[in-house]
């Protein structure tokens, strides 16, 4: 089924949306949130409550590009879930991820006093643009999917190692180029 056939059965409020956007998107959807959270059954909820978002959500939203937008849904609450976990217990893939960045990104506080975030945003989409694709996918499914370092060495029949290094200069440079365009770190 078509998202734009699939949004339609939100509007009209009819309950095969739930099922055709997990027919479609389910494991899509699973797999961004389990690469957040190790639990299994953590993983699922958040998928169900991205859905329970979803049926919320629309309308009035109509998304232009459905699987994108249920993707950040579904990672937003994924990252929430990991935020009230993290709280209790130390989750180490998640920390070791976020630390990675938090050299090149600002905290909040430098954010609402140098640039809004949405800028922020639209000035780390210009430099991933102007990556060669492979960095640019191996960045985003890194840092936004959260896919572990070892499986992507794998998948690009690359040493662990040589693969961190190679996110450690891309990271690099995205710190120099948020530095170069006045952003404060």
């Amino acid at each position: 089924m078509q998202d734009s056939e699939i949004i339609a059965l939100y509007w009209q409020r009819d309950e095969a949306a739930i099922a055709e956007t997990s027919r479609k998107y389910g494991a899509y959807c699973f797999r961004i949130a389990g690469n957040i959270l190790t639990a299994k059954e953590d993983a699922e909820e958040c998928v169900n409550d991205a859905y329970h978002r979803a049926w919320n959500a629309i309308p009035p939203e109509r998304p232009e590009h459905l699987g994108a937008w249920l993707g950040r849904v579904v990672r937003n609450v994924a990252l929430g879930r990991w935020q009230h976990a993290h709280a209790r217990k130390r989750n180490r893939g998640m920390t070791t991820l976020l630390s990675e960045l938090e050299d090149c990104i600002p905290s909040p506080q430098n954010v609402e006093t140098a640039l809004d975030e949405r800028e922020l945003g639209e000035r780390i989409s210009i430099w991933l643009r102007s990556l060669p694709q492979e960095d640019r996918i191996l960045f985003v499914r890194r840092y936004w999917y959260g896919v572990p370092l070892n499986a992507l060495a794998k998948e690009q029949h690359s040493p662990p190692a040589r693969l961190a290094q190679r996110m450690y200069r891309l990271r690099g440079a995205l710190k120099a180029e948020l530095e170069r365009e006045g952003i404060v770190l």
